[in-house]
C-alpha cells in the first residue's frame, strides 16, 4: 500500500468536465429555443397552472425552474450521503472501507454550493416550486382557499420553511467539515483520539441525519405537492439518495482502480462495494412497493392522486415503467450473482444506470405536481433536461475531485487500514 498516495485532478480531466459544462449549456441553451418557439404560453398561465391546482398550461421557463430544483436537490443528497457513508462506518467500527474513506469524504465538498442555491432558489421561486406559499390559500374570503392547508400552516409557512432548510445545510456542513477535519489530522498527527472523536461525532451526526433528511424529504418534495402525504416518504427519499450515492462512490473507486490509484483495492472491496449496491436496490424497491401497495389498498383521495397522476397518464405512465426497470430489475439481474459484484466492468455499467434511474426518480417526484401533463419527455423538453443535468453533473464532480485531490488518497494513520488491505470476502 503507498501510504503517500495522492489523487491528481489532471487538466485532461479538468478539461473533459468543463467541455461536458458547455455541452450541457449548449443543449440547454437548443432546448430553450425549441420551448420559446414550440409554442410557450403565457406567464399568467403558468401561474394559474402551479398556483390553484396545477391546470392550465405551463410557460417554458417554469420548466427551467423545475430543473433546477430537481437536480439541486438530487446532488446535494448524493454530496450528503457521503457525510452519511463515512459516519456509519465510523460508528460501525467498519474496516474494510477504511482505505476508501476519502471518496465519500469528498462529497461533502459539495454541500455549501447546494446550500446556497437551495436558498437561493427558494428566494426567488418559491411561488413557482410550491403551491402553498399563495397567501390567498389561507383567506377564507378567498375563492381559493384551501381548508387542508390552512390546516397544516403552523408548519407549511415559508419563513418556519427557510429556516428548516437552512439549519439542515448549516448542520450538515459543520459536522462534514469536523469529520474531515479530524481525518486529516489523524493523517498528520497519527494520534487516535482523533478517529475516537469521529466516531463520537458521527454518532452525533447520524441522530441529526436521521430527523433532518427525512424533514428535508417532506419539505424539499413532498411540499410539492401539499395535499399528498405518506408516512414513508422519507425513508423512499433516502432510498433513492442512499443507493445514488453508493452507486457514485462504486463508481470512482473503480474508475481510480483503472487508472492506476488503489493498488491495494481488490475483488473483495468490490463484492463489498456491490452488495451494497444490490442490497439497496432492492431496499428501495421494497420501500416503494410498501408506499405505493398501502396507498392502492386503502384508496384515500389525498394518497392515490399521487399514483394517479403518475401512473394513468401518457405524460408520465413510460417513465414510471422505466424508473421500476432501471432501478430494480437491471440491477437485481445484473448483480445477482457473485461473480457479478466483483467485475469493475460490470460495476461501472450498473451504476451509471442506478444514477440515472433513479435520476429519473426524483424527475417522478418533482415534476408531475409542478408542470402537471406538459412534464414528458419529449425531444424538446429532453434538451432542457439533459442539459441541465450534464451541467450540475459537472460542478458536482468537479468540486468533489477537486476536494479528493487536497489530500492523501489514502487515511494512512486509520487504524483499521491494515483490515482493509488485507480484508477478504469468503
Amino acid at each position: 500500500m503507498n501510504f503517500e498516495e495522492k489523487f491528481v485532478f489532471s487538466s485532461s480531466a479538468k478539461k473533459t468536465l468543463f467541455m461536458t459544462l458547455g455541452a450541457g449549456a449548449l443543449l440547454l441553451a437548443i432546448g430553450i429555443f425549441m420551448l420559446m418557439n414550440g409554442g410557450g404560453h403565457g406567464h399568467e398561465a403558468a401561474h394559474g397552472a402551479a398556483e390553484h391546482g396545477g391546470h392550465g398550461a405551463a410557460h417554458w421557463s417554469l420548466r427551467i425552474i423545475k430543473d433546477l430544483w430537481l437536480n439541486n436537490i438530487f446532488f446535494a443528497g448524493i454530496s450528503l450521503i457521503g457525510v452519511f457513508f463515512i459516519a456509519f462506518n465510523y460508528v460501525a467500527w467498519a474496516g474494510w472501507s477504511a482505505g476508501i474513506k476519502r471518496i465519500p469524504e469528498a462529497f461533502g465538498a459539495y454541500l455549501p454550493i447546494a446550500g446556497v442555491l437551495t436558498v437561493v432558489l427558494l428566494l426567488l421561486f418559491n411561488h413557482d416550486l410550491f403551491h402553498w406559499t399563495h397567501h390567498d390559500l389561507y383567506d377564507p374570503n378567498s375563492p381559493h382557499y384551501d381548508a387542508l392547508l390552512d390546516g397544516k400552516k403552523s408548519y407549511l409557512n415559508f419563513p418556519f420553511y427557510l429556516i428548516r432548510t437552512i439549519v439542515y445545510f448549516v448542520g450538515w456542513f459543520i459536522f462534514w467539515k469536523v469529520l474531515r477535519g479530524y481525518s486529516i489530522q489523524e493523517d498528520l498527527t497519527g494520534d487516535i483520539k482523533f478517529h475516537n472523536k469521529s466516531i463520537y461525532l458521527s454518532a452525533g451526526f447520524l441522530v441529526f441525519f436521521g430527523v433532518s433528511e427525512s424533514m428535508a424529504a417532506w419539505d424539499w418534495l413532498m411540499s410539492t405537492d401539499p395535499h399528498f402525504f405518506s408516512t414513508m416518504y422519507g425513508w423512499y427519499v433516502f432510498a433513492s439518495w442512499f443507493v445514488s450515492g453508493l452507486s457514485l462512490i462504486t463508481l470512482i473507486v473503480v474508475t481510480l482502480k483503472e487508472n492506476g490509484y488503489l493498488s491495494f483495492i481488490n475483488e473483495n472491496h468490490l463484492h463489498d462495494l456491490g452488495k451494497f449496491v444490490f442490497a439497496f436496490s432492492v431496499f428501495w424497491t421494497y420501500v416503494w412497493f410498501e408506499q405505493f401497495m398501502l396507498i392502492y389498498y386503502a384508496n384515500i383521495p389525498e394518497e392515490v392522486g399521487y399514483f394517479v397522476q403518475r401512473l394513468k397518464t401518457d405524460a408520465y405512465t413510460p417513465i414510471f415503467f422505466l424508473t421500476l426497470f432501471i432501478n430494480f430489475v437491471f440491477p437485481f439481474l445484473s448483480l445477482m450473482t457473485r461473480n457479478a459484484k466483483r467485475q469493475g466492468i460490470i460495476l461501472k455499467v450498473v451504476c451509471i444506470g442506478i444514477i440515472c434511474g433513479h435520476w429519473l426518480d426524483f424527475y417522478m417526484m418533482i415534476t408531475p405536481p409542478i408542470l402537471g401533463q406538459e412534464g414528458g419527455l419529449d425531444l424538446k423538453f429532453l434538451f432542457v433536461e439533459l442539459g441541465m443535468t450534464m451541467m450540475f453533473a459537472s460542478v458536482f464532480l468537479f468540486t468533489i475531485l477537486n476536494a479528493l485531490s487536497k489530500v492523501g488518497l489514502v487515511a494512512k494513520n486509520h487504524p483499521m487500514l491494515g483490515e482493509s488491505e488485507h480484508h477478504s470476502v469468503f
